[in-house]
Protein backbone atom coordinates (compact mmCIF):
# COMPACT_ATOMS: atom_id res chain seq x y z
CA UNK A 1 0.00 0.00 0.00
CA UNK A 2 1.69 3.44 -0.56
CA UNK A 3 2.30 5.60 1.89
CA UNK A 4 -1.27 8.11 0.91
CA UNK A 5 -4.20 6.48 -0.25
CA UNK A 6 -6.86 7.95 -2.73
CA UNK A 7 -10.33 7.34 -3.69
CA UNK A 8 -13.22 9.19 -4.75
CA UNK A 9 -10.93 12.35 -4.72
CA UNK A 10 -10.17 11.70 -1.08
CA UNK A 11 -6.80 11.40 -0.07
CA UNK A 12 -5.75 9.65 2.86
CA UNK A 13 -2.34 10.85 4.81
CA UNK A 14 -0.68 9.10 7.29
CA UNK A 15 -0.92 10.67 10.29
CA UNK A 16 2.95 10.65 10.82
CA UNK A 17 2.94 13.31 8.22
CA UNK A 18 1.22 15.88 10.41
CA UNK A 19 3.18 17.93 13.50
CA UNK A 20 1.17 17.43 16.64
CA UNK A 21 0.00 21.25 16.13
CA UNK A 22 -1.58 20.53 13.01
CA UNK A 23 -3.08 17.22 14.13
CA UNK A 24 -4.83 18.89 17.21
CA UNK A 25 -5.93 21.73 15.00
CA UNK A 26 -8.09 19.08 12.69
CA UNK A 27 -9.18 17.31 15.39
CA UNK A 28 -10.64 20.21 17.30
CA UNK A 29 -12.22 21.92 13.79
CA UNK A 30 -14.12 17.87 13.46
CA UNK A 31 -15.21 18.30 17.03
CA UNK A 32 -16.72 21.99 17.33
CA UNK A 33 -20.47 20.82 17.70
CA UNK A 34 -20.75 17.37 19.49
CA UNK A 35 -22.12 16.51 21.80
CA UNK A 36 -19.08 16.43 24.04
CA UNK A 37 -15.94 18.30 22.42
CA UNK A 38 -13.25 17.04 24.30
CA UNK A 39 -10.32 19.85 22.67
CA UNK A 40 -7.00 18.89 22.47
CA UNK A 41 -3.77 21.24 22.25
CA UNK A 42 -0.37 19.50 20.77
CA UNK A 43 0.98 18.37 24.33
CA UNK A 44 -2.68 16.42 25.40
CA UNK A 45 -2.63 14.27 21.77
CA UNK A 46 1.00 13.66 22.07
CA UNK A 47 0.13 12.73 25.47
CA UNK A 48 -2.72 10.47 24.05
CA UNK A 49 -0.89 9.32 21.48
CA UNK A 50 1.99 7.47 23.40
CA UNK A 51 -0.17 6.36 26.30
CA UNK A 52 -2.71 4.95 23.55
CA UNK A 53 -0.43 3.24 21.18
CA UNK A 54 -1.59 4.86 18.67
CA UNK A 55 -0.23 4.26 15.48
CA UNK A 56 0.94 7.79 13.70
CA UNK A 57 2.00 5.33 10.49
CA UNK A 58 -1.41 3.23 10.22
CA UNK A 59 -3.78 6.04 11.63
CA UNK A 60 -5.09 8.75 8.73
CA UNK A 61 -6.32 12.16 7.66
CA UNK A 62 -8.36 12.88 4.99
CA UNK A 63 -8.12 15.58 2.49
CA UNK A 64 -9.10 16.74 -0.76
CA UNK A 65 -7.02 16.88 -3.73
CA UNK A 66 -6.27 20.51 -3.71
CA UNK A 67 -5.64 20.15 0.57
CA UNK A 68 -8.70 20.80 2.27
CA UNK A 69 -9.12 18.64 5.00
CA UNK A 70 -11.81 16.67 5.77
CA UNK A 71 -11.18 14.39 9.00
CA UNK A 72 -9.12 12.28 11.29
CA UNK A 73 -9.04 8.81 12.36
CA UNK A 74 -6.81 6.96 14.83
CA UNK A 75 -5.43 3.75 15.40
CA UNK A 76 -4.06 1.93 18.43
CA UNK A 77 -2.14 -1.07 18.08
CA UNK A 78 -1.42 -3.87 20.68
CA UNK A 79 -0.99 -7.40 20.67
CA UNK A 80 -4.12 -9.04 18.94
CA UNK A 81 -6.14 -6.09 19.14
CA UNK A 82 -6.78 -2.59 17.60
CA UNK A 83 -8.30 0.35 18.69
CA UNK A 84 -10.09 3.25 16.79
CA UNK A 85 -10.67 6.45 18.39
CA UNK A 86 -10.40 10.27 17.52
CA UNK A 87 -12.56 9.45 14.40
CA UNK A 88 -14.07 12.96 13.25
CA UNK A 89 -15.15 14.64 9.96
CA UNK A 90 -15.47 18.45 9.60
CA UNK A 91 -19.00 19.11 10.14
CA UNK A 92 -19.75 21.32 6.15
CA UNK A 93 -18.07 17.95 4.90
CA UNK A 94 -20.28 15.24 6.39
CA UNK A 95 -22.33 12.87 4.87
CA UNK A 96 -20.45 12.40 1.95
CA UNK A 97 -18.36 9.04 3.02
CA UNK A 98 -15.15 10.09 4.57
CA UNK A 99 -16.05 8.61 8.11
CA UNK A 100 -16.61 5.57 6.50
CA UNK A 101 -13.30 5.74 4.52
CA UNK A 102 -11.17 6.57 7.37
CA UNK A 103 -12.62 3.61 9.61
CA UNK A 104 -12.53 0.96 6.37
CA UNK A 105 -8.65 1.73 5.56
CA UNK A 106 -7.65 1.49 9.33
CA UNK A 107 -9.19 -1.48 9.31
CA UNK A 108 -7.01 -2.59 6.29
CA UNK A 109 -3.71 -1.41 8.09
CA UNK A 110 -4.75 -3.61 11.41
CA UNK A 111 -5.67 -6.56 8.96
CA UNK A 112 -2.63 -6.31 6.70
CA UNK A 113 -0.91 -6.63 10.35
CA UNK A 114 -2.86 -9.96 10.97
CA UNK A 115 -5.05 -8.02 13.86
CA UNK A 116 -8.57 -9.17 13.16
CA UNK A 117 -10.31 -7.52 16.51
CA UNK A 118 -11.34 -4.24 16.85
CA UNK A 119 -12.27 -2.12 19.77
CA UNK A 120 -13.87 1.50 19.82
CA UNK A 121 -16.28 3.32 22.01
CA UNK A 122 -18.88 5.49 21.27
CA UNK A 123 -21.05 8.80 22.76
CA UNK A 124 -24.55 7.43 23.65
CA UNK A 125 -26.68 9.17 21.40
CA UNK A 126 -23.90 9.99 18.68
CA UNK A 127 -26.48 8.20 16.20
CA UNK A 128 -24.69 8.71 13.08
CA UNK A 129 -21.61 7.24 14.40
CA UNK A 130 -22.99 4.73 16.11
CA UNK A 131 -25.09 3.70 12.79
CA UNK A 132 -21.74 3.90 10.93
CA UNK A 133 -20.09 1.36 13.10
CA UNK A 134 -23.02 -1.10 13.23
CA UNK A 135 -22.84 -0.94 9.62
CA UNK A 136 -19.17 -1.84 9.56
CA UNK A 137 -19.98 -4.87 11.40
CA UNK A 138 -19.19 -3.79 15.12
CA UNK A 139 -21.34 -4.97 17.65
CA UNK A 140 -22.78 -3.68 21.08
CA UNK A 141 -20.48 -5.17 24.31
CA UNK A 142 -21.71 -2.58 27.31
CA UNK A 143 -22.26 1.00 28.36
CA UNK A 144 -19.37 2.48 30.20
CA UNK A 145 -19.46 5.52 32.64
CA UNK A 146 -17.55 8.82 32.93
CA UNK A 147 -17.88 9.94 36.30
CA UNK A 148 -16.50 13.44 37.44
CA UNK A 149 -15.93 14.59 41.26
CA UNK A 150 -15.11 17.90 42.07
CA UNK A 151 -12.75 19.44 44.46
CA UNK A 152 -15.32 21.36 45.78
CA UNK A 153 -17.28 18.03 47.30
CA UNK A 154 -17.31 18.09 50.99
CA UNK A 155 -14.64 16.95 52.61
CA UNK A 156 -14.67 13.13 54.07
CA UNK A 157 -12.68 11.70 57.04
CA UNK A 158 -10.61 8.35 55.74
CA UNK A 159 -11.85 5.35 56.96
CA UNK A 160 -10.06 3.37 59.91
CA UNK A 161 -8.49 0.85 57.53
CA UNK A 162 -4.60 -0.61 57.03
CA UNK A 163 -3.53 1.57 54.34
CA UNK A 164 -0.59 1.64 51.85
CA UNK A 165 0.71 3.76 49.39
CA UNK A 166 1.82 1.76 46.31
CA UNK A 167 4.72 2.86 44.31
CA UNK A 168 4.95 3.14 40.34
CA UNK A 169 6.14 -0.72 39.93
CA UNK A 170 3.86 -2.14 42.69
CA UNK A 171 0.94 -0.70 41.25
CA UNK A 172 1.43 -1.58 38.16
CA UNK A 173 2.06 -5.20 38.97
CA UNK A 174 -1.13 -5.13 40.41
CA UNK A 175 -3.00 -4.21 36.89
CA UNK A 176 -1.38 -6.15 34.84
CA UNK A 177 -3.36 -9.17 35.84
CA UNK A 178 -6.48 -11.03 36.45
CA UNK A 179 -8.72 -8.10 35.16
CA UNK A 180 -10.38 -9.52 31.77
CA UNK A 181 -11.05 -7.60 29.23
CA UNK A 182 -10.99 -4.20 29.89
CA UNK A 183 -11.75 -1.23 27.50
CA UNK A 184 -8.50 0.05 25.84
CA UNK A 185 -8.27 2.91 27.93
CA UNK A 186 -7.95 0.66 31.01
CA UNK A 187 -6.26 -1.72 29.70
CA UNK A 188 -2.54 -2.74 31.75
CA UNK A 189 -0.39 -1.03 28.31
CA UNK A 190 -2.25 2.42 29.35
CA UNK A 191 -1.32 2.45 32.76
CA UNK A 192 2.12 1.60 31.81
CA UNK A 193 2.39 4.04 29.53
CA UNK A 194 1.36 6.90 31.61
CA UNK A 195 3.40 8.89 34.08
CA UNK A 196 2.51 9.52 37.90
CA UNK A 197 0.83 6.19 38.33
CA UNK A 198 1.12 5.16 42.07
CA UNK A 199 -1.36 3.62 43.71
CA UNK A 200 -3.69 2.47 47.25
CA UNK A 201 -3.94 -1.45 49.12
CA UNK A 202 -6.05 -1.48 51.74
CA UNK A 203 -7.31 -3.23 54.61
CA UNK A 204 -10.17 -3.35 56.63
CA UNK A 205 -10.88 -4.62 60.08
CA UNK A 206 -13.33 -7.28 58.96
CA UNK A 207 -10.78 -8.47 56.50
CA UNK A 208 -12.19 -6.95 53.18
CA UNK A 209 -9.35 -5.63 51.11
CA UNK A 210 -8.71 -4.14 47.48
CA UNK A 211 -6.42 -2.05 45.54
CA UNK A 212 -6.54 1.27 43.56
CA UNK A 213 -4.07 2.73 41.48
CA UNK A 214 -4.03 5.96 39.53
CA UNK A 215 -2.05 8.66 37.85
CA UNK A 216 -2.01 12.11 39.02
CA UNK A 217 -1.63 14.71 36.71
CA UNK A 218 -1.14 18.40 37.61
CA UNK A 219 -4.57 18.93 38.72
CA UNK A 220 -6.48 15.87 37.94
CA UNK A 221 -6.54 12.27 39.25
CA UNK A 222 -7.74 9.97 36.37
CA UNK A 223 -6.86 6.55 34.55
CA UNK A 224 -8.52 4.11 37.69
CA UNK A 225 -8.26 1.04 37.81
CA UNK A 226 -9.44 -1.20 40.96
CA UNK A 227 -10.28 -4.19 42.14
CA UNK A 228 -11.78 -5.85 45.38
CA UNK A 229 -9.91 -8.88 46.86
CA UNK A 230 -12.06 -9.50 49.51
CA UNK A 231 -15.69 -8.58 51.07
CA UNK A 232 -18.19 -5.85 49.62
CA UNK A 233 -16.95 -4.05 46.63
CA UNK A 234 -18.83 -0.77 47.39
CA UNK A 235 -17.57 -0.73 50.56
CA UNK A 236 -14.01 -1.23 49.63
CA UNK A 237 -14.16 1.59 46.99
CA UNK A 238 -15.49 3.76 49.16
CA UNK A 239 -12.91 3.13 52.01
CA UNK A 240 -10.03 3.48 48.87
CA UNK A 241 -11.55 6.89 48.11
CA UNK A 242 -12.14 8.53 51.08
CA UNK A 243 -8.29 7.86 51.78
CA UNK A 244 -7.23 8.92 48.25
CA UNK A 245 -9.34 12.12 48.38
CA UNK A 246 -8.11 13.32 51.86
CA UNK A 247 -4.32 12.57 50.39
CA UNK A 248 -5.29 15.12 47.28
CA UNK A 249 -8.21 17.52 48.65
CA UNK A 250 -7.50 20.10 45.74
CA UNK A 251 -7.33 17.53 42.46
CA UNK A 252 -10.25 17.33 40.29
CA UNK A 253 -11.01 14.11 39.46
CA UNK A 254 -11.82 12.16 35.90
CA UNK A 255 -12.35 8.30 35.62
CA UNK A 256 -13.12 6.91 32.46
CA UNK A 257 -15.43 3.59 31.00
CA UNK A 258 -16.59 2.10 33.93
CA UNK A 259 -19.05 -0.63 33.24
CA UNK A 260 -22.21 0.54 34.31
CA UNK A 261 -22.56 -2.99 36.19
CA UNK A 262 -19.07 -2.76 38.19
CA UNK A 263 -20.25 -3.24 41.92
CA UNK A 264 -17.96 -1.08 42.73
CA UNK A 265 -20.40 2.17 41.47
CA UNK A 266 -22.37 2.38 44.82
CA UNK A 267 -18.92 3.54 46.43
CA UNK A 268 -17.86 6.02 43.80
CA UNK A 269 -22.03 7.90 44.09
CA UNK A 270 -21.59 7.77 47.65
CA UNK A 271 -18.17 9.43 47.80
CA UNK A 272 -20.01 12.20 45.98
CA UNK A 273 -19.05 11.11 41.93
CA UNK A 274 -21.74 12.34 39.01
CA UNK A 275 -22.11 11.15 35.94
CA UNK A 276 -20.87 13.15 33.24
CA UNK A 277 -21.60 11.16 30.00
CA UNK A 278 -21.85 7.43 28.98
CA UNK A 279 -20.41 5.63 25.96
CA UNK A 280 -21.00 2.35 24.37
CA UNK A 281 -18.24 0.18 24.11
CA UNK A 282 -18.49 -2.08 20.69
CA UNK A 283 -16.33 -4.87 19.22
CA UNK A 284 -15.72 -6.11 15.62
CA UNK A 285 -14.63 -9.79 16.01
CA UNK A 286 -13.56 -11.66 18.81
CA UNK A 287 -10.90 -11.27 21.09
CA UNK A 288 -7.73 -12.92 21.39
CA UNK A 289 -7.51 -16.13 23.67
CA UNK A 290 -5.13 -13.96 25.79
CA UNK A 291 -7.53 -11.59 26.51
CA UNK A 292 -10.49 -14.17 27.47
CA UNK A 293 -10.14 -14.22 31.38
Amino acid sequence: MSSVESANAVKLIPVSHFTDEQLAAIYNQTRVDYLVPMPMNAARLGEYIKTYDVSREHSRVAQTEDGEMLGVNMLGLREGRAWITRLGVIPNTRRHGVGQLLMESLMRNAEGLHIHFFMLEVIKHNTPAHQLFLKLGFYEVGELLVLRRSPLTSAVDPVVADARRLERHDALTLVGWDRGTQPWTNQSESLANAFEVSGLYLTLADGSRGWLVYQRQKFLLTRFAFKTEAGDPATVAYALLSHLHHQYPRLDTQVENIQISDPHLPGFYRMGYVEAFRRIEMWRGTPPPSLQK
